[in-house]
């Protein structure tokens, strides 16, 4: 009986999906709307007289259809990673030629081909979004947040016109996650902006932002209404059971799942190819009824791309080429110093505001006091100012014919302009900094942005204007007083300093900041690592240091004890973790001028008792070589040594740049030199390049 009931569930869904397709999509009904009606009641009322029978997949007319209270989180099976970009064909030339490197492909010069398929697609100006199909239909839908966890924006995703709740398809995957992006129309736009003003409400600065302010609207019925759009491009996490070999091939099976894809992508094999498309492309941008903003290329072939990876929250397979930057002429009515978290001061020129490709340019960058110079660059001149894609507004020239005062060269401050220390210029650095990491507040200030910035901790609604705040109110003075900060305002609920009583700031707000900070209290290793600053120390580098050092304890312990050393770069301690391969000498001493601070390590000490740092797991914490020390030397045929090193680090190993008595096993390519003679003679084991691809 059971079954009965959901053979005739599934199959008035399949109906559905499949009348809803032949209405939106292909604009060819094939039966009457009143008809139509008929099945939908009929499955609806199944729907509510089984639900107990519905499995993991919300009720067909359930999704989309009520207001929520809050977006909820989803974290992503796998990352949603963005994209490098490049600018100009230098930027391709090199993008392909590190595919190449990493691949060991030699390209074929003579008739100017690359070896292998780049797939070129349309890069569209929109919010990126994943959305998870089980056993075929749709089970969940969320944004690309932060890369690992995003909102959820499964009710409203449900009611975009086209998007199949059902996968058109006889067996489909057990497991499908579909990414791409959900944009609005120039014409829906332009129609909603009129709406906006008409009833006196805000108007949208362009479709990107018109379109993710009307994903993110609590009451789906609002999202329907303002007719988002979308398209399919690329895959999340997939079941064994769904096989695909291209991107171009993936574009044609989403296209026959139901999706709406970009039908301009097409194949280029060398890069006269690509740039030819590229300007066509941009020639005719104008005339697509959807933003675009460059194109993207992705190796074709799936087995290369995964061979080739990842480089800390990008692919190495894929790159976003930018169109040309807008430009714009404008005032500079002031210039000023900012601070940055290292203490680097960076000239900032504060413009008349102007209209470049629909945003607002108020500020922007003058890099260094080079610059300035180079340029000529004074208050009061007429400035040039270009803006590509996110990058910063920066000015590219001055209109010295513009020029009609006496205008005086900038000086550039000899002190901190935040905590009068006399800056510092160093030989090999070209910007100017201010020596006084730990007691200039513009630098503190900057390093708790930071600490809660979105590749760090990522508190949900805690952002730069209430680190400015909280700072010079004294509530907030270092990352600790983050987390305790909640303790020390329910203490002082009846003074005159509470949060609580202070302007804007209502209950219900409060405790969405704490429950928000308190969110975060287990956070990985990485993060923390990443989150506290250290100079040089990103994404990649974080994540090197975690895999070494394992747990936070360890990592405070043992670089505390190297920093007390007397002579600490000589010591093996310091030698061994300086090796870590992507480190180096200049990214160790960083890390060691951070400890031998000492606050700083009574800070992370308070740090770790209001957290659960979770300690980093080895890849493959099954493998016989997880935790184990290799090095590679000399050169590889079958394989490029980057790629060689990502795969050992696949298996567990840890990868060093030198040979030293800890050392389990040396690969030696050709050519090895005298890292295989100090092998031989500590008697670390050694395998040729045949042995190592034996190994994997």
């Amino acid at each position: 009986m059971s079954q009965n009931i959901i053979n005739q569930i599934n199959q008035l869904r399949r109906e559905v999906n499949k009348h809803n397709i032949a209405y939106h999509q292909k604009d060819n009904p094939i039966i009457l709307d009143a008809d139509f009606d008929k099945i939908r009641t009929q499955l609806t009322n199944l729907e509510e007289k089984y639900p107990e029978l519905l499995g993991k997949c919300q009720k067909y007319a359930e999704i989309g259809s009520k207001a929520l209270e809050k977006f909820g989180k989803i974290t992503h099976a796998k990352p949603m990673f963005s994209l490098s970009n490049a600018f100009s064909r230098e930027d391709i030339e090199d993008f392909v030629a590190k595919c190449q490197r990493f691949l060991a492909i030699v390209p074929n010069k003579e008739v100017n081909l690359f070896n292998f398929d780049l797939f070129c697609e349309l890069k569209i100006d929109g919010l990126s979004f994943s959305a998870r199909f089980e056993d075929g239909y749709f089970v969940k839908a969320a944004t690309r947040g932060d890369g690992e966890v995003g909102e959820d924006i499964t009710q409203n995703i449900a009611v975009i016109k086209n998007f199949p709740l059902i996968l058109d398809i006889a067996n489909p995957p057990k497991i499908l996650e579909i990414r791409g992006e959900i944009y609005m129309s120039k014409i829906d736009f332009k129609t909603l902006n009129q709406k906006q003003e008409i009833e006196g409400k805000k108007v949208f600065a362009n479709p990107r932002n018109a379109a993710a302010g009307s994903l993110r609207q609590l009451d789906s019925k609002i999202t329907k209404s303002r007719n988002l759009k979308y398209f399919a491009y690329a895959l999340g996490e997939y079941s064994d059971d769904f096989k695909c070999n291209s991107q171009q091939e993936l574009q044609e099976k989403l296209s026959n799942f139901g999706f709406i894809t970009e039908k301009n992508a097409k194949l280029c094999q060398n890069i006269d190819q690509i740039m030819q498309n590229y300007q066509e492309i941009s020639d005719k941008k104008y005339l697509f009824d959807y933003d675009i903003d460059g194109m993207v290329y992705k190796i074709n072939d799936f087995t290369l791309q995964k061979r080739l990876g990842f480089i800390s929250r990008s692919p190495r397979w894929a790159i976003a080429h930018k169109f040309e930057a807008e430009r714009a002429k404008t005032k500079i009515n002031k210039i000023t110093i900012q601070i940055g978290r290292t203490g680097s001061l960076t000239p900032v020129a504060e413009l008349e505001p102007v209209n470049i490709g629909g945003v607002l340019v108020s500020r922007a960058t003058l890099h260094n006091k080079d610059e300035i110079e180079r340029k000529d660059i004074r208050e009061g001149d007429i400035a040039i100012i270009q803006r590509a894609g996110d990058v910063i507004p920066q000015i590219i020239a001055i209109d010295k014919e513009a020029r009609n005062g006496n205008y005086p060269k900038f000086d550039f401050p000899k002190n901190c302009p935040c905590c009068d220390s006399e800056v510092v210029e160093l030989e090999d650095d070209v910007v100017i900094r201010c020596p006084n990491n730990y007691g200039c507040s513009a630098q503190i200030k900057e390093n708790l942005k930071h600490f809660i910035s979105k590749d760090a901790f990522n508190i949900d609604g805690f952002g730069k204007k209430q680190i400015d705040n909280f700072f010079d109110e004294g509530r907030i003075k270092n990352f600790t007083d983050i987390f305790t900060l909640e303790k020390r305002e329910k203490a002082n609920l009846f003074t005159d300093n509470s949060l609580y009583k202070k302007e804007n700031w209502g209950e219900k707000s409060i405790n969405n900041l704490f429950r928000a900070i308190n969110d975060k209290r287990k956070i990985d290793l990485y993060r923390v690592i990443y989150a506290i600053g250290i100079r040089h120390i990103g994404q990649k580098n974080s994540k090197l240091l975690a895999s070494y050092f394992i747990s936070f304890d360890n990592f405070i312990q043992k670089l505390s004890n190297i920093s007390k050393l007397e002579n600490y770069e000589k010591s093996e301690e310091f030698q061994d973790f300086s090796n870590i391969d992507g480190i180096g000498l200049k990214i160790a001493k960083s890390i060691m001028q951070y400890f031998s601070f000492e606050p700083n390590i009574d800070l992370l000490k308070k740090l770790s008792e209001q957290l659960e740092i979770i300690d980093h797991e080895i890849i493959d914490i099954n493998s016989e070589f997880s935790g184990k020390i290799i090095v590679f030397t000399g050169s590889m045929t079958k394989m490029s040594r980057s790629e060689a090193k990502e795969r050992a680090e696949k298996l567990g190993f840890r990868v060093s740049n030198s040979i030293s008595k800890k050392t389990d096993l040396l690969v030696a390519g050709e050519k090895s030199g005298s890292k295989l003679k100090k092998a031989e003679d500590l008697g670390v084991k050694i395998l040729s390049e045949k042995d190592w691809l034996g190994l994997l």
